[in-house]
């Protein structure tokens, strides 16, 4: 049995005690949507201001809703909308302070004001994506923006 332990210290201290306890969590598992769905509980219950956070995976045309902790959420993304389908099409991790501000930003929680989305990326094929959502302007910081892609990169480990 997988037992969460707290996190405390600094913030690279609290994020080494996550992406340990991920791993942890993972180790042995090779179900993408068992991994998903457990990493995002683990992440969700762990991280402070987080109102959103979980997965999208990528079906060959769009990205399709997976597990996560949050509000429901928008079942289908297009690569030409919104921060998801922004980061699965560059390939590159979207940092938005202010998701008003984003251009085509989809409004699947109106309590959301910041996000972080981490393109999944295994053996060049894109697998989905890893979105995390705040109600709080610039919630993330560039720790935060580590911490979350070494989350991916387990997750990704996991496969």
């Amino acid at each position: 049995m997988f037992t969460a332990t707290a996190l405390s210290g600094s913030p690279e201290e609290r994020w080494t005690s996550l992406v340990e306890q991920a791993r942890g969590l993972l180790h042995g598992e090779r179900d993408r949507i068992a991994n998903a769905a457990n990493l995002s509980a683990l992440a969700y219950h762990a991280l402070s201001q987080v109102n959103w956070l979980g997965f999208y995976f990528f079906d060959g045309k769009e990205l399709v809703v997976g597990p996560f902790q949050g509000h429901p959420a928008c079942v289908r993304i297009a690569l030409d909308r919104g921060v998801c389908g922004a980061a699965a099409r560059t390939r590159q991790t979207h940092v938005v302070p202010d998701v008003e501000a984003f251009p085509g930003h989809i409004p699947c929680d109106s309590a959301s004001r910041s996000e972080v989305v981490v393109p999944l990326i295994k053996d060049g094929a894109l697998i989905g994506v890893f979105d995390i959502d705040s109600p709080v302007l610039a919630r993330f910081q560039p720790e935060d923006v580590a911490g979350l892609e070494a989350l991916a990169a387990v997750y990704l480990e996991s496969l």
